[in-house]
């Protein structure tokens, strides 16, 4: 019996122990863990501590340059395309039939008004001329010796009579003679440059046929057809500028000296006519000339350069600038001059309006004025 709880005492001193064993290891583990988390947090604040602080992102300002609006004076300008003609564009024609005997002009030459071009079958008339010369001076002068007699009383009154019916005759024959004479001869009626010549000396022409082209171009004339819209705005001496595709560093100046009454039936237009100097013989009939009309006259109009307008979805869109921030306007155009339109709703005077940079802003960008 005594043995018996020997044995128990022993084992249970033996499980006692061992649990305490147990006990110690698992305490050391948990202490072990615990000092490893320590560890790791020291070093990871320490890492922290030395990484440097990144800078604050800067703040996205965009630069422009800004014009104040000022009211200015402006035109409304109709701009149409005409083409020039020759003020006097005559074709000379000749007056009766015949042989050319001689030909005074060359194209190109100058010529005035009554100068001799082309002269035809003039020999022959020439010869009867002189004979309606002749027959008239014989007339005269038996006229005259008729009188002397009837005034003497050697002379009747019939016989008088008959001389001076001889006379008519032969005058009207005279004059006769010379018209045919000057029908023979073909001169300029106007003053200009010989265009063209149709005809060459021992050339037959008939009656009616062309032999020369004569143009004024000392004076020039611009056809062109206006808008029923438009035609109201313009007048008879109403100035205009025009310049031809030919010369696009020229200008001149043209006065309205026709605007039709009845519109043509197919193209709805009035046709205005401009006259211009052109002494100095540069602008040439069949040019292409566009002129700008003035419909009208704007003060203190709103203005702005045209590259400033931007299309946005349909809508017309500028910049202003204020307190250093972009503001977007939506802007009513009208008139157009030159590189500059007509602002009707959207802008006042003094506003500032971005001329540069513009395309970079948004509303509500910041902006730095330069």
């Amino acid at each position: 019996m005594r043995i018996v709880r020997v044995k128990s005492l022993a084992a249970g001193v033996l499980i006692a122990a061992a649990l305490a064993f147990a006990g110690c290891d698992d305490s050391s583990k948990a202490s072990a863990t615990d000092s490893g988390t320590q560890a790791a947090v020291s070093g990871n604040a320490s890492a922290m501590a030395d990484k440097p602080e990144l800078p604050p992102r800067p703040e996205y300002v965009v630069n422009v340059k800004v014009e104040t609006i000022t009211p200015a004076s402006m035109r409304d300008i109709l701009v149409l395309p005409g083409e020039t003609e020759a003020l006097d564009d005559v074709s000379l024609a000749a007056e009766r039939a015949g042989v050319v005997e001689w030909v005074g002009v060359t194209e190109g030459q100058m010529v005035k008004e009554g100068q001799q071009i082309v002269r035809i079958n003039l020999s022959a008339l020439q010869a009867a001329l002189d004979r309606a010369k002749a027959n008239l001076k014989l007339a005269d002068e038996q006229l005259r010796r008729r009188r002397d007699l009837y005034a003497r009383k050697v002379l009747s009154r019939e016989e008088l009579e008959q001389s001076e019916n001889e006379q008519t005759v032969a005058l009207a024959n005279l004059r006769e003679a010379e018209v045919n004479y000057n029908y023979g001869i073909t001169s300029s009626t106007v003053s200009g440059v010989v265009n063209k010549v149709y005809v060459d000396p021992g050339e037959y022409v008939a009656e009616g046929a062309t032999v020369a082209d004569i143009v004024n171009v000392g004076t020039l004339r611009i056809n062109f057809n206006v808008p029923e819209a438009d035609v109201r705005f313009l007048s008879e001496g109403q100035q205009a500028d025009v310049r031809v595709d030919t010369y696009p560093d020229r200008k001149w100046t043209g006065t309205v000296d026709f605007v039709a009454w009845k519109a043509d039936l197919a193209t709805r237009t009035f046709q205005v006519r401009l006259v211009v100097d052109n002494r100095d013989g540069r602008i040439r009939p069949g040019m292409i000339a566009r002129a700008a009309f003035v419909r009208r006259s704007l003060s203190d109009a709103v203005t702005v350069p045209l590259f400033c307008v931007q299309d946005k979805g349909g809508e017309r869109i500028v910049f202003v600038e204020k307190n250093g921030v972009a503001q977007a306007r939506t802007v009513e155009l009208g008139v157009i001059e030159g590189d500059r339109v007509q602002v009707l709703k959207g802008l006042a005077a003094g506003d500032r309006l971005i001329v540069a940079g513009h395309t970079e802003v948004e509303d509500g960008t910041k902006v730095n004025v330069r």
